[in-house]
């Protein structure tokens, strides 16, 4: 993997006023921490039993709760004749500076008493009890971060065929936003509408409330793209398409040198800057094309496949460079086939068949308890029936 501690100015923006998101952390990214926010399970509550037991526990232990100290001015409570206490009251759960186990007639001191012994691990039924009770955590409002890129109502059709159909989207500041579906659903397509490449029938696209049509040069001003089936000038060596690209977006010569340095050492480029990009592999041509993107620093990047044909370190790479950069405020919306990539990089997804957005929002909302893969697979028409190619069991030859 290639170090990409240089590349820093990639999380800069364009615009001066630009402020920086607060970092994500990505939690949303492994396997096992989406489903914690599905909801709590069904242990987290202690019932009334949980409870009657621990008090019967602690009246059968002979312990009960701690005897007040000589320190303590409580008075003691009452016996029954038979010599036992009196019945107890259950305690709430949540409520705060009580002990399990201890009533409401508990003098002040008695019952600090008490709280002190069930809280420290003490051993016997009461501090047992007091391990059982979960206290809620304070729910903290997290602000959603501004919606950079927003598209209402797109429709594309080319003859008879809808290949967009009133597709709705928000893309917020910060986030990694994938757009998944099987071949032919509209992915392409919507994405060259986003960027300003394709004319819808119907429908608006804003990013940083410019409108793509209305006010394009402001619009894509903001924007790295980075198209499917991308044509380079291949006869340039690999620098002198990034020098090209730098200064057609404006920077000066000494940047666009400095910046083509940085990108070429993080993407493994730097034996290949002076070779023409016609000899580059597929993959190499994916990530000088993707460098190309990138040189600018744009607020908003669309990536159409970013990840084909582009080997797995190169692809952590990658990776990392786009967490860097929406981790300073940038927003990155790709496309790609790869369903466990998409869900390992990704914090938001779209689910897109037949031109139409069957699921949108945050990872954990869209998969739900199971893979995105298996998601996908059931909102796309489930897996085909294969019963008709017995043939291929009786080989030929």
């Amino acid at each position: 993997m290639y170090s990409t501690s240089d590349a820093t100015w990639t999380a800069d923006q364009d615009d001066d006023d630009a402020t920086a998101a607060p970092g994500t952390g990505r939690g949303d990214h492994d396997d096992t921490g989406d489903t914690g926010t599905l909801g709590a399970s069904a242990g987290d509550d202690m019932t009334d039993e949980t409870t009657d037991s621990a008090e019967h526990a602690a009246d059968g232990a002979g312990a009960g709760v701690v005897a007040p100290t000589a320190t303590s001015t409580s008075t003691p409570r009452p016996k029954k004749k038979n010599g036992k206490r009196p019945g107890r009251a259950t305690r709430p759960q949540g409520a705060a500076g009580t002990a399990p186990g201890g009533g409401p007639e508990d003098g002040g001191a008695d019952q600090e008493t008490r709280t002190g012994s069930a809280t420290s691990g003490g051993s016997g039924a009461s501090g047992t009890a007091a391990r059982g009770t979960k206290r809620p955590s304070p729910r903290k409002n997290v602000p959603q971060q501004p919606v950079v890129l927003r598209a209402d109502g797109l429709v594309k059709r080319y003859g008879q065929t809808l290949a967009v159909d009133d597709v709705d989207l928000e893309i917020r500041q910060g986030s990694i936003f994938g757009v998944v579906g099987p071949n032919g659903a509209g992915k392409t397509t919507t994405l060259s509408i986003l960027t300003g490449l394709l004319r819808p029938d119907a429908g608006t696209v804003t990013v940083l409330d410019h409108d793509v049509w209305a006010d394009p040069t402001a619009a894509k001003r903001t924007m790295g793209v980075l198209p499917d089936r991308l044509r380079l000038f291949d006869r340039l060596t690999g620098a002198q398409m990034l020098f090209y690209s730098a200064t057609l977006r404006g920077l000066d010569g000494a940047t666009a040198r400095s910046r083509s340095a940085d990108l070429a050492a993080a993407f493994g480029l730097g034996d290949a800057l002076g070779r023409p990009v016609a000899d580059y592999s597929v993959g190499m041509a994916k990530k000088i094309a993707l460098a190309a993107t990138l040189i600018h620093s744009p607020r908003v990047l669309v990536l159409d496949e970013p990840f084909e044909s582009v080997d797995p370190v190169s692809a952590t790479t990658i990776t990392d460079i786009l967490r860097r950069y929406t981790a300073g405020g940038g927003t990155v919306v790709l496309s790609s086939h790869s369903m466990e990539l998409v869900q390992r990089t990704c914090d938001s997804v779209a689910i897109i068949v037949g031109g139409k957005v069957l699921a949108a929002g945050t990872m954990a909302q869209v998969r739900g308890r199971r893979s995105l893969e298996d998601t996908f697979v059931e909102l796309a028409g489930g897996r085909p029936v294969t019963e008709s190619l017995e043939w291929l069991h009786s080989f030929s030859g």
